[in-house]
């Protein structure tokens, strides 16, 4: 297969200074140079230019960005941001007494503060690919970085919104529609799917809490493989957005709607799923076991482990991962405390006392019990969470032509760009998270 050189990028390391509004750093060297004279990029006017071409093409990828407070980046502002949040004021129960003024409320802030931290890429362009390529390489290039920075910090907000306090498990619903009630994502399995009911429980929850809605509604950001089990379940309960009343205000990645909430579709819905435990195989086959303390434990533990001897090789990589023990006496997730590689010994830091038995098997613990993937579907309210706004200094397009730096025969130039950002919850009760399974879950192999 073909590579695209525009997609083959590579991070910046921590600390990194790169093509700085003062400066240069050669690809090869760590120090700064100040560009000579003459040979300080581009005007004003085509910066401005590109900077609004990488927002505008990075914008259709921001899904959760979209729904959060907005706060600008002012410059000279230092790293931290505060975001403020009005309590509600209590009931006037009291009746007033005629003539007399009452003593009156008082409004209340809570602040939250939150540090920013800045995100980037680049690509370097040789002069042979600008000369002997077909298509024009620095518009591709910048479709593609403005991709890869959409995806960056929406990726960015939705791991922090996502570790709500809120959440829901879709019970498991099996071909005789008897439910069994769900309390963990490792009890998650095939037959927990999103329904109608669930999405209608969760509107009533954020109703509940008095949540505010968005423009009316309230907001779910929800993966395709989730949206086609939901939609098969709401048969004509589901409105499309064809049918809406006004077509022009649809949100981006939107849908259609169901139980007053409007539905987002967006590939970076959050999946969890565990990679696999071993390079051999998905699981662990237990053979024997055998309680005692750390002492042999390769990992700087000081709790009490169960010693469990598997037949696969198993390498230093799985200290610290979650794995979840499905077996004859029980089932129960633990921690991987310690690994002792050639003699196929795991150490597993639990809550219960359980038996292992020959032949159990332990299951990668970040997805659902039997190893398979777990979807997350988020319902919002106004004013859950608060970012940093790209339009407002968060985001610089950044275009290099050839010979800056140390390049005398002029044969690179560069595209990146670079983003400050951070994302915040400000109320938990204003947003919750519902995790299910699909019917795609078994082609799922990796989290995202």
């Amino acid at each position: 297969m073909e590579r695209n050189i525009v997609t083959d990028l590579q991070i910046f390391a921590a600390g990194d200074v790169v093509n700085g509004t003062e400066a240069y750093v050669n690809a090869n060297e760590a120090n700064a140079d100040a560009y000579a004279e003459g040979n300080a990029g581009l005007s004003a006017e085509m910066k401005t230019f590109y900077d609004k071409t990488l927002i505008e093409l990075a914008s259709p990828n921001l899904v959760f960005d979209q729904f959060a407070q907005k706060r600008p980046i002012p410059r000279n502002g230092g790293k931290s941001i505060e975001f403020r949040r009005f309590n509600s004021l209590p009931k006037a129960l009291k009746p007033i007494t005629e003539g007399v003024t009452p003593t009156g409320s008082k409004l209340t802030v809570t602040p939250v503060n939150a540090t920013v931290d800045q995100y980037g890429d680049y690509v370097e362009l040789t002069d042979m690919l600008e000369l002997t390529s077909v298509d024009p390489v620095v518009v591709e290039a910048t479709r593609q970085l403005a991709d890869q920075a959409g995806r960056t910090i929406d990726t960015v907000v939705r791991n922090q919104i996502m570790g709500g306090t809120n959440v829901n498990y879709c019970p498991a619903v099996d071909e005789n529609g008897n439910e069994t009630e769900i309390t963990s994502r490792s009890q998650i399995n095939g037959n927990c799917k999103l329904r109608v009911r669930d999405v209608f429980k969760a509107a009533a929850q954020l109703r509940a809490m008095n949540a505010p809605t968005i423009d009316g509604s309230y907001v779910a950001v929800i993966h395709p493989y989730v949206a086609f089990d939901l939609m098969q379940d709401a048969e004509g309960q589901w409105v499309d957005i064809q049918k809406y009343a006004k077509p022009e205000n649809v949100l981006n990645g939107e849908i259609g709607t169901l139980g007053g909430v409007r539905f987002v579709q967006s590939s970076e819905a959050k999946i969890f799923y565990g990679a696999d435990l071993c390079a051999d195989a998905r699981n662990l086959t237990v053979s024997a076991y055998t309680a005692e303390a750390t002492d042999s434990n390769v990992s700087a533990g000081e709790t009490t482990a169960y010693r469990v001897t598997v037949n696969e090789n198993v390498t230093i990589d799985i200290l610290g991962r979650k794995v979840f023990y499905k077996g004859k006496n029980g089932d129960v997730t633990a921690t991987v405390a310690g690994v002792n590689t050639g003699s196929k010994y795991i150490y597993l830091d639990h809550g219960e006392d359980i038996t292992y038995a020959s032949g159990d098997t332990l299951c990668p613990g970040e997805g659902a019990g039997d190893g398979s993937a777990v979807f997350a579907t988020l319902f919002i309210g106004a004013n859950a969470y608060g970012t940093t706004d790209i339009a407002g200094g968060g985001i610089e397009h950044i275009v290099k032509q050839k010979g800056y730096g140390n390049d005398p025969l002029n044969q690179r130039s560069s595209v990146g760009w670079k983003a400050a950002n951070v994302a915040c919850r400000l109320v938990e009760e204003y947003m919750l998270r519902v995790e299910s399974s699909s019917s795609f879950a078994a082609s799922v192999m990796e989290a995202n």
